[in-house]
């Protein structure tokens, strides 16, 4: 039967997911961004990898009909509850409680959403009467660096812990989430399953780190030019790396985006057309490697031409070390993602 969702400390991400969730529920047939021209684009909502995750719609009981969130404070409670009203007919039916409500909430639901701060996580899951609440539960946790092993020295053997790594274009479904895997053995993994693809499919693409998925179809015309290694699985030992791209790349992107409305405001562009300029180039672009599956090289190298305006604007990308402090900027953040699970065994 459809079962109680919690999500234990809605900051952001908690935010972005249930929102999402709530509108997927509410509007399933529509994007949350309606854009006029989307269908002109051939994209018409969100999308995932080819064979990838296959959602049985006449399975009702994968999916949430009521939903607790929990914060510290009172004014966050309030802020919250007006925030889902904007969400379809569910989102007033949403329970938003302080943080002295968490082992309650756990305790009346069967799937929970922790999305709290990892140097908290440690003491939330240890507080009294938690164990027993998370008994037989579903806990997937978005945080950062926290390993499932640390996860199976606070919670009970009867609670399946799953790690996920979202990001906030989920808001708007159009999110990248990755999973990490579930043990064959346990004979509640096809019942959780369900419940994950049926909880982060519709936010955009989803995957499990261990499945492998083709990136996308190809057209013939594009085999010679698509990106390598398309059928490939990741392990646990890349979830730091995806936390760095997938989880902290949106603030990233803005800033590149950020830049590039900067220069076109330089060149006498007013602010906001720079800036719908720039975002709907990003997205172009980044839709084409998603629906073509051409290596960005090969779409930067269609752009150039002798002599031409956009090679000397990428030589002087190259002459700022741009490509190289992106890439840093990426190990920098997978290495302080790891620090923060540290420093939640730590607390």
């Amino acid at each position: 039967m459809p079962y109680q969702l919690c999500i234990l400390g809605c900051g952001t991400m908690g935010v972005a997911i249930l929102s999402g969730v709530l509108d997927n529920l509410s509007f399933p047939n529509s994007a949350h961004d309606q854009n006029p021209n989307a269908n002109n684009a051939g994209e018409t909502g969100p999308s995932t990898p080819m064979g990838s995750l296959i959602l049985d719609p006449s399975n009702p009981d994968s999916l949430p009909d009521r939903f607790i969130a929990t914060v510290n404070r009172s004014e966050s409670a309030k802020k919250l509850r007006r925030t889902f009203r904007d969400h379809g007919p569910l989102g007033s039916t949403v329970q938003v409680v302080q943080s002295d409500h968490n082992t309650t909430s756990v305790a009346s639901s069967s799937v929970i959403l922790l999305c709290c701060k990892p140097q908290m996580a440690s003491s939330l899951l240890q507080a009294t009467g938690m164990y027993k609440a998370l008994q037989g539960k579903l806990l997937i946790s978005i945080l950062a660096g926290t390993t499932i092993s640390q996860y199976r020295e606070w919670v009970p053997k009867s609670c399946t812990v799953v790690r996920a790594m979202p990001n906030t274009p989920s808001k708007i479904r159009e999110g990248m989430t990755v999973l990490s895997s579930l043990s064959p053995s346990d004979p509640e993994t096809p019942k959780n399953r369900d419940i994950l693809l049926a909880l982060f499919t519709p936010l955009g693409r989803c995957r499990f780190m261990d499945e492998k998925v083709d990136f996308i179809s190809l057209p013939r015309r594009y085999l010679s030019l698509q990106l390598t290694h398309s059928l490939s699985s990741l392990g646990n030992q890349h979830f730091d790396a995806v936390t760095a791209v997938c989880g902290s790349g949106p603030a990233f992107v803005c800033l590149v985006l950020e830049a590039i409305a900067d220069g076109g405001v330089m060149m006498g562009l007013p602010r906001s057309e720079a800036l719908e300029l720039a975002a709907q180039t990003m997205q172009g672009a980044a839709r084409m490697v998603l629906q073509t599956g051409m290596h960005p090289a090969a779409l930067k190298d269609s752009v150039t031409t002798p002599g031409g305006c956009t090679i000397a604007g990428l030589l002087a990308l190259e002459d700022g070390r741009v490509r190289s402090t992106v890439a840093r900027c990426i190990q920098a953040t997978a290495l302080h993602a790891a620090g923060l699970g540290q420093s939640a065994v730590n607390k």
